[in-house]
């Protein structure tokens, strides 16, 4: 018996150790909770998701700024999953990674501050689709922060998607200023990389 319990706090340790265990639980609960909450049939809807920073959050008192990333990353899961992309990209074989990410800090959310992350789907073109996500107080509804989000539709198209979904070709929204501008800058970025890269394979040639 001692042996057994002595194998499995090993288990445990080694796990710890070598993976983010509390990431992997944490992506557990909320696609249990969103699978039970009611489906979202409206693609572009805008979904709330609530939290409170918590002292494993923070430094300096207020979330560190890589925490709002992983609250990110949690509220996206509850959204796909209700709204339907999941079931849609396991469908077609598909899968999403995210391709870039950008967000502006506004004010700090404290410890113990009650949040919500409001996350909606804006628009998409033929290879991703395009999020905002704002973290809101509770205390007084200040938006605390926002970001905006390229998630990179691989094996499958987002347009796909949207007619396994509706059954039926849907329009593309409108890309807002704010948003084009961002895009943009990636294009512009990659642009830059690839050119440094062509660079780089002459130099070594």
């Amino acid at each position: 018996m001692e042996d057994t319990l002595l194998w499995i706090v090993g288990v445990l340790l080694l796990l710890f150790c070598s993976l983010d265990v509390w990431y992997y639980l944490r992506v557990v609960v909320v696609l249990v909770r969103a699978w039970f909450l009611s489906p979202v049939f409206d693609i572009t809807a805008e979904q709330i998701a609530s939290g409170r920073v918590v002292l494993h959050d923070v430094d300096l008192c207020h979330m560190n700024n890589a925490r709002y990333l992983r609250e990110c990353d949690f509220a996206r899961f509850s959204l796909y999953t209700r709204n339907g992309v999941f079931e849609a990209l396991r469908a077609l074989g598909a899968t999403m990674v995210v391709g870039a990410t950008t967000i502006r800090y506004r004010r700090p959310l404290c410890v113990g501050e009650a949040f919500e992350i409001r996350s909606r789907i804006i628009t998409w073109d033929e290879k991703s689709f395009y999020l905002e996500q704002r973290f809101v107080s509770r205390k007084d509804g200040m938006v605390s922060a926002v970001m905006f989000c390229k998630q990179s539709v691989l094996r499958s198209s987002p347009d796909k998607i949207l007619q396994y979904l509706c059954k039926r070709k849907v329009e593309v929204p409108e890309f807002p200023e704010d948003l084009q501008h961002w895009i943009n800058f990636i294009s512009a970025s990659s642009k830059a990389l690839r050119g440094e890269s062509q660079l780089d394979d002459k130099k070594n040639e």
